[in-house]
C-alpha cells in the first residue's frame, strides 16, 4: 500500500506530509475522520478521544515508555467533504497542528494530511530520538486510515502502541 511522504519546506522545518487514496467516495471518509473519537481506530498512539465541549476533545496518547499523556485538542476548521484542522491547546509555539484536506475522485477519496509540529526541526529531532520520527507516524497512520475504511481491519502496526492492532501478515 502506496503512502507519499514528502517534509514540505518551511523555514522552521516544523511540517511533514502525506497522501494516501482510500477507495471510498469522499462523504464517507470526511464523515469518518471528522468524528474526531474515530481517531483511536487508526492513530497509532492515540488511544482515546472524547468529545468535551463544540469543538475540543480530551485524547490520550501513550508516548515512550508507555507513559499515557492527556491534552485537549480543539477543532478549528472544518469545511464538509474538503478540509479539517485541528490542534493542541496549549502556548502558541507548542501546538501540533494538522490539516486534512480531501480530494474526491469516481469512487474514491485522495487524503492529504499535512502536520506541523512544535519548535521545529528541533521538536522533529526530538521525536526521532525518542522513536516517534513525524513522517513515518504520519504516512502509518494514514495507511492504517485506508485499511479501516476499505476493510474494517487494521493490520498496519507501524509506529503504534504494542498491541493496540492486529498482527501485520507475513510477507509473501
Amino acid at each position: 500500500m502506496e503512502v507519499a511522504v514528502r517534509h514540505p519546506p518551511r523555514r522552521d522545518g516544523s511540517a511533514v506530509e502525506a497522501r494516501v487514496t482510500v477507495e471510498r467516495p469522499v462523504a464517507d471518509v470526511f464523515g469518518f475522520y471528522r468524528d474526531l473519537e474515530n481517531l483511536p481506530r487508526f492513530l497509532g498512539d492515540v488511544t482515546e478521544v472524547r468529545r468535551t465541549g463544540p469543538a475540543t476533545y480530551r485524547w490520550t496518547v501513550v508516548g515512550p515508555l508507555g507513559v499515557r499523556v492527556r491534552s485537549t485538542i480543539r477543532l478549528t476548521e472544518a469545511r464538509a467533504d474538503e478540509l479539517i484542522r485541528y490542534e493542541t491547546t496549549g502556548p502558541p509555539g507548542l501546538r501540533a497542528r494538522w490539516t486534512v484536506h480531501f480530494t474526491p475522485g469516481p469512487g474514491r477519496t485522495e487524503v492529504h494530511q499535512v502536520l506541523a509540529t512544535p519548535l521545529g526541526a528541533v521538536g522533529h529531532a526530538l521525536l526521532r530520538l525518542v522513536g516517534k520520527p513525524p513522517g513515518a507516524e504520519v504516512a502509518a497512520n494514514l495507511r492504517r486510515l485506508k485499511q479501516v475504511l476499505e476493510t474494517g481491519v487494521v493490520t498496519d502496526t507501524d509506529h503504534a502502541v504494542a498491541g493496540k492492532f492486529g498482527r501485520r501478515p507475513p510477507e509473501r
